[in-house]
């Protein structure tokens, strides 16, 4: 179980920091999607920012719960966009991200108990 957990947490790391560095950068991908819900090159950046704290704070195994619910809240953030535009394919596009940080949180850190 803990090699799959630590699996899972990798693939979140990895996924968290492709996306978090694309925010903090500000490619023009993220800057058109954040647009059109008037987030300005900024506030993508912080976003950026805190997604890419997130994944830090995910591996280490004594901020682990903290990382995961940074990383959380971000996703429910544009989980939370698109249904404002009522857009159905972008939140069935985010669901599973959301679902794998709570099945992260509920498995925990696969060396929380060696730390």
């Amino acid at each position: 179980m803990k090699i799959i957990n630590s699996i899972l947490i990798l693939f979140a790391a990895y996924m968290g920091t492709k996306q978090g560095w694309a925010m903090f950068a500000g490619k023009s991908d993220m800057l058109e999607l954040f647009g059109k819900w008037n987030i300005g090159k900024q506030g993508v950046m912080v976003l950026g920012f805190f997604t890419l704290l997130s994944v830090v704070l995910m591996l280490i195994p004594k901020t682990f719960l903290w990382g995961n619910f940074l990383m959380a809240a971000g996703i429910l953030l544009i989980i939370c966009f698109h249904l404002l535009d009522k857009d159905f394919k972008g939140v069935m596009i985010e669901v599973p991200f959301f679902l794998l940080s709570l099945v992260i949180i509920y498995l925990q850190h696969p060396l929380a108990r060696i730390a």
